[in-house]
């Protein structure tokens, strides 16, 4: 049975293509670091235009292999590389790992090492769905905190993103015996916001295409932010499946944000099964250097019923504002406050007092 692999010029065309999809408009950027560390999700949005984004972490494993008796200590570097190429929706990404390995064969009493790259990929992640375009959508309920902060099942409907890339095995890479210099892969990714502060992402993958060993891979990750949004913590679950390795795994993890540019983060997790048994834990970070600036749109090219309708003739005529409306909530009626509601307390009971009721 003879294997047919997807020519280099075949990818980049689908690459190309993929750069000039017709799904321009939203932006992507945001004032604060969106990471897709410390889990191994992806995000289906993009870092935004002229964004560059280094996320780098440290890692060990213990590996024991029941049925082949083997013993493994691993360590290792990862990094990704992500650029917000030419519009919004559209992320360059880099990614590779560095693994070294010692084995030891019990059965035999032999131990080996291998080191090189186990990961080294590059593809373009494009945005084709979002739905937190219509700003309709979004506008919270000004009269019940509990409508804003509920699990609603419209949060379920995802934003969408496609990837295409390939993997590049260098040399006589001992993890890779026999698979092509370049193998394609490809990848959905969806992302949630079941509630304010928390995030569904979904990815699956079809990875090495092509080759002997061609995998499948899915993750399902869900994070939350504390009521400091400088702290968040995940939890996740993957899936693989091909010939040369399948596992289940999970991993769970917290995060904190320095400042808008940076964050650290801390990750650990197993598997569920012993053939191999893994134990691992990562630590590491993402700096953002941020270059991005919005476009100026000329005045005649604004749309004014998507901005609160057109500007009126007496919108910047001084109003006089009643004092006792609120704190800057003027057309709600927010109701007494408690300090309000001590002082007409305090009246009455003088009240009272006067009238010569006595108070039980």
């Amino acid at each position: 049975m003879t294997q047919q692999f997807v020519r280099p010029q075949h990818l980049c065309m689908a690459l190309f293509c993929l750069v000039l999809a017709p799904f321009l408009g939203v932006s992507q950027y945001t004032d604060v670091i969106n990471s897709n560390r410390p889990g191994r999700s992806v995000s289906a949005y993009a870092v935004g235009r002229n964004v560059v984004q280094a996320e780098m972490g440290l890692f060990y494993e213990q590996r024991d292999h029941a049925l082949l008796n083997t013993e493994s200590d691993m360590w290792g570097t990862d990094l990704s590389l992500r650029y917000g190429l030419l519009f919004e929706r559209l992320e360059l990404k880099y990614e590779v790992s560095f693994l070294d390995q010692n084995v030891l064969f019990n059965n035999f009493d032999i131990e080996a090492q291998r080191r090189d790259l186990s990961r080294n990929r590059l593809g373009l992640k494009f945005l084709v769905y979002d739905p937190y375009k219509n700003p309709e959508r979004n506008k919270p309920n000004l009269y019940s905190w509990r409508a804003n902060n509920k699990f609603q099942l419209k949060n379920l409907l995802p934003a969408v993103s496609v990837y295409a890339g390939a993997n590049f095995v260098l040399g006589d890479n001992p993890f890779y015996v026999g698979d092509p210099t370049m193998s394609p892969r490809g990848m959905i990714s969806t992302q949630s916001r079941v509630t304010p502060r928390s995030v569904l992402i979904t990815n699956v993958a079809y990875d090495r295409i092509g080759t002997e060993d061609p995998e499948l891979n899915y993750v399902i990750s869900l994070s939350h932010a504390f009521r400091n949004p400088k702290w968040s913590v995940f939890v996740e679950h993957q899936g693989i499946q091909s010939n040369r390795y399948s596992d289940l795994l999970l991993r769970g993890g917290i995060a904190h944000l320095l400042s808008e540019d940076l964050q650290v983060d801390m990750n650990m997790g197993a598997s569920l099964k012993n053939t191999p048994s893994r134990i691992f834990m990562n630590i590491g970070g993402s700096y953002r250097f941020d270059f991005h600036k919005d476009k100026l749109v000329p005045i005649k090219d604004q749309k004014a019923d998507e901005n609160g309708g057109a500007i009126k003739k007496t919108s910047l005529k001084n109003k006089k504002r009643n004092k006792n409306t609120g704190r800057g909530a003027e057309d709600i009626d927010l109701g007494p406050s408690k300090k309000q509601l001590r002082k007409l307390k305090k009246a009455e009971k003088k009240k009272k007092e006067r009238n010569g009721e006595i108070e039980f």
